[in-house]
């Protein structure tokens, strides 16, 4: 990619994704926008990701593993009480020039691989509707699953803040708490919609029993963000390993062959969060495609976001016939939801 491409997708990064969320990021990103020198470590990034969470994903992830310089001082993820981020770019840059070889290797082998398990608050009442309309029993693929957490959605417990009581996993003390703007109120089900099958899929499944690949899901949770680090530790904590089938490879090679071991009795759902924006425009379009032939010959919904537009839509194929509506608006991290319908 071009130098100027990715200033450019920093300058986004941190105007549009930072601001109001991660004030070292923010300042961290508009900087690296405009210097050269890291522009071109970021360069190394593998193709087709995103370089901005690549790069600062991987300098994290060195801070964690022990690398002692004077920047571990601004992130809150290792010490209780960060400096002011405004002055972290000096220290910052000259990290990324002495551990310039060890980031060239992270940026030419990682994936961003998030496990945002607070995705599951706008993912419940899009099932809710799912289960509603088909009436059958649940049976899930995760397109970009990372390591399957979100696949267990069922069995989180929700809190929405304008709404009394508590949906889903009614025994779980685990909460997941967001947000409900706008005056559109989600149908929700007290107790969580029953789920057949977990299935997920991933060029590379991270294994939370791995300690490289646990630390390098942590890595990725901005470092302010001590909650969605602490969602993620008592998710993980959870995970049952024999409830869930976790497939290593290309979503567009692996789809048709899993989709095939679903039932007609249970309601085919594949689903995905965010990693869309990771795919080509030919790879969205064919994944779309074969959505749609599967869709010819058996009831299947497709819930996704941050394929054409950040929001949240629902397609179906239901008796031969297409359906396809815009569920909500949501926050990249969850923290809240606009229902549409």
């Amino acid at each position: 990619m071009e130098i100027s491409s990715i200033s450019e997708s920093f300058r986004k990064f941190a105007e549009n994704e930072c601001r109001g969320s991660s004030s070292l990021y923010e300042q961290l990103s508009g900087r690296i926008a405009g210097d050269d020198d890291l522009l071109r470590i970021a360069a190394a990034s593998r193709e087709g990701q995103p370089i901005p969470n690549l790069l600062l994903g991987a300098v994290h992830l060195l801070l964690l593993s022990g690398f002692e310089h004077e920047l571990i001082d601004y992130y809150g993820s290792i010490v209780p009480n960060p400096k002011d981020a405004a002055a972290a770019f000096v220290p910052f840059k000259h990290f990324c020039l002495l551990y310039r070889d060890e980031l060239a290797q992270l940026l030419a082998t990682k994936l961003v691989q998030t496990n945002e398990v607070r995705r599951c608050a706008y993912l419940y009442p899009a099932f809710c509707l799912i289960h509603r309309l088909s009436n059958k029993p649940l049976a899930l693929i995760e397109v970009g699953t990372s390591a399957g957490l979100q696949l267990f959605w069922d069995q989180y417990r929700y809190s929405y803040d304008s709404v009394d009581g508590y949906f889903g996993n009614q025994q779980s003390s685990f909460t997941l708490a967001t947000s409900l703007r706008g005056s559109n109120m989600p149908f929700l089900y007290s107790d969580s919609p029953p789920v057949a099958s977990r299935m997920g899929i991933d060029l590379h499944v991270n294994q939370l029993q791995d300690p490289e690949d646990r630390l390098w899901m942590k890595a990725l949770i901005w470092p302010e963000h001590r909650e969605r680090m602490e969602h993620f530790e008592v998710a993980a904590s959870a995970f049952d390993h024999q409830a869930v089938q976790l497939i290593e490879g290309n979503a567009l090679a692996c789809l048709d062959s899993a989709a095939a071991t679903i039932t007609e009795d249970h309601a085919l759902c594949v689903f995905h969060t965010h990693v869309a924006n990771q795919l080509s425009l030919a790879d969205k379009q064919q994944l779309c495609e074969q959505i749609r032939i599967i869709g010819e010959t058996r009831e299947v919904y497709h819930l996704y976001n941050n394929m054409w537009d950040p929001e949240l839509h629902l397609d179906s194929y239901r008796n031969g016939r297409f359906g396809s509506v815009t569920l909500a608006e949501t926050d990249g991290h969850a923290r809240w939801l606009n229902w549409k319908l």
